[in-house]
């Protein structure tokens, strides 16, 4: 007997056991044929979650391959990700996480009622990722303390995650980050049928008081001051496809989910389902969250100094806007897609205005009825004076792309817009900062005086060497040059740079095509570019289809210029697209 099941397209998803009853001589017999999964279905056109174009189809649910883009405004970094939702496992994985979710419907799980709803599903994966409960998938260390578990930026893709997770009990793993909590929310929501694509934020906010509103506090020697906001260089998120019946919406679009619980004034909570187009347009009552989510993408920047007097001064400084880079993956492509324009329109078009009125109105409440120049008036007050209105302008242009080992070669460039002479003592200086805008060591000061003619542009080189800024990089490569005046001869002027080291790279080389179950041999070769030994290597190897687990290889000590190579061999154990991943940790990051 053949038997064909065909089930609707608002069952509900999971694991179904399909039995056999047999009744002959007024006996019954019952069997157990097996079992099946229903899962959410973007190729049929009833199923809320359809995508009619193949080509996304093929990235945003059949690709095990990603990348997450991460840096800062002007100079993204990228790093491969292995999502791996085909990986043995991981679909029982993936409900099991919706098991242990169920109670955030507050309720009954019994009848599993909105399992055929891709926006609840979302939403208790969403909150299972990285909740405060005993059960989330993953934990973000507090303070930037990590040893009690792994670094957040060594993990190279989404199963071993899950894996230890539901391996150690559905405890959480530790330790995560933004990137690794969008991966992983991507690998589930595709595994369950779910179209998703993990979204990178440049320069984006994280304020408590004043949602729309970000203050970065600097002392006189440039140095940020820790405070209440934080501008962090990037944040990711995930985006998933589907039709919010909840919405009225008849397709399919982009939906705006962020695992990451952040301080939303309520407390530390994760965001989303927030309709893209909705963030776009300014209406924040139509969705969940849609307040938190318009403002990480509008807020505005206002940069202090904080004198020694306990008076905080408005800097003259050009500030980048916030939230006004934000990219993903481009389908079938390695390059990325700036997708900005989804979330808001054109800064300064008379859209992006309506749609930032209408979001003001909703956010402060006592501008329910104030008029468009009402608005205007009061953020003008809030926003810093351009440098060009004090008659200097400044910025810090990179002469070199540094590498870890190497020194960080900048032109500050200076420029007089007015017909007399400028003497201005300038205090400079360098500072690690976390991805998440945390400040952390200062490691270089200087003050210089310079003096402009009129009309005079002069170009000052600035180096900061490795011996400087080695000692206290570890695993954070970020670091803010900033140049600020001396607030005594005149007005406060602030110019500044955000700085990737990148990090040396790692040449995988493939000796050998794969082929399903014949073994392979690749070739992992590295060079310690620093002028001291580089202690406690180890390689992390790892592929979809090439590896069942994580591969570790001890390189011990690496001497200065010296070139480690190794030779593995491996036997793919599946068909599909397979990309060895390599991942090197030391003493130094």
């Amino acid at each position: 007997i053949n038997i064909s099941v065909f089930p609707p397209s608002n069952a509900c998803i999971g694991r179904y056991i399909l039995n056999m009853q047999i009744t002959s001589c007024g006996h019954t017999y019952q069997r157990c044929l097996g079992d099946f999964y229903v899962l959410f279905n973007p190729w049929c056109a009833d199923d809320p979650v359809y995508m009619d174009n193949q080509t996304h189809r093929d990235e945003y649910v059949l690709n095990e391959h990603g990348i997450l883009y991460e840096g800062v405004h002007k100079h993204i970094t990228s790093r491969p990700w292995h999502f791996g939702q085909f990986e043995d496992g991981i679909l029982d994985i993936c409900l099991k996480i919706l098991d242990m979710g169920a109670s955030y419907h507050q309720g009954s799980d019994r009848d599993h009622c909105w399992r055929n709803d891709p926006v609840h599903v979302s939403m208790v994966v969403n909150h299972m990722i990285s909740s405060h409960t005993t059960n989330a998938v993953m934990k973000i260390p507090e303070n930037n303390d990590y040893l009690k578990g792994t670094k957040p930026f060594s993990w190279n893709g989404s199963v071993p995650i899950l894996q230890q997770w539901y391996n150690g009990r559905c405890r959480p793993v530790r330790y995560a980050y933004c990137g690794s909590l969008a991966s992983v929310m991507c690998t589930v929501m595709r595994c369950l049928g779910i179209p998703s694509r993990v979204v990178t934020n440049f320069c984006f906010p994280s304020s408590i008081e004043n949602p729309l509103g970000i203050n970065e506090i600097f002392d006189c020697t440039g140095k940020i001051l820790c405070g209440k906001d934080k501008l962090w260089q990037y944040h990711c998120w995930n985006e998933s496809w589907m039709a919010r019946r909840d919405l009225n919406q008849c397709c399919g679009d982009w939906q705006c989910l962020d695992p990451t619980p952040l301080e939303t004034g309520r407390g530390l909570a994760c965001s989303g389902p927030t309709w893209v187009r909705s963030i776009r347009e300014g209406e924040l009552d139509l969705d969940y969250d849609g307040q938190h989510m318009f403002s990480r993408v509008n807020s505005n920047y206002v940069g202090w100094l904080s004198q020694n007097n306990g008076k905080k001064t408005k800097f003259f400084c050009d500030a980048w806007p916030c939230g006004q880079h934000l990219i993903t993956k481009s389908v079938g492509s390695e390059q990325f897609e700036d997708i900005t324009g989804a979330y808001k329109y054109e800064l300064g078009s008379v859209k992006n205005k309506e749609a930032y009125y209408r979001a003001y109105r909703r956010i402060h409440p006592g501008y329910c009825n104030a008029s468009n120049c009402h608005i205007d008036r009061e953020l003008s007050s809030l926003k810093n004076p351009f440098l060009s209105d004090s008659g200097i302008n400044m910025r810090l242009k990179m002469a070199n792309c540094p590498m870890y080992g190497e020194d960080v070669q900048l032109h500050w460039l200076l420029e007089n817009l007015r017909g007399e002479n400028k003497s201005l003592k300038f205090h400079l200086c360098a500072q690690i900062i976390t991805y998440s805008g945390c400040p952390l060591d200062q490691f270089w000061k200087d003050s210089v005086t310079v003096t402009l003619g009129p009309r005079e542009v002069k170009k000052i080189p600035l180096c900061i060497s490795y011996s400087q800024y080695g000692p206290y990089f570890c695993d954070h490569n970020i670091m803010k040059v900033v140049a600020v005046s001396d607030p005594e001869c005149g007005e406060a002027l602030m110019v500044s740079r955000d700085i990737v080291i990148n990090r040396p790279p790692v040449i995988v080389k493939l000796l050998s095509q794969p082929r399903l179950k014949v073994p392979c041999t690749a070739e992992i070769s590295f060079c310690n570019p620093l002028q001291e030994d580089m202690k406690n290597c180890v390689m992390t190897l790892e592929g979809c289809g090439l590896f069942k687990e994580p591969m570790t290889i001890d390189l011990g000590t690496l001497a200065s210029n010296q070139q480690a190579r190794t030779i593995v061999e491996f036997t793919p154990y599946r068909l599909g697209s397979h990309r060895l991943l390599a991942n090197l940790g030391c003493h130094k990051f």
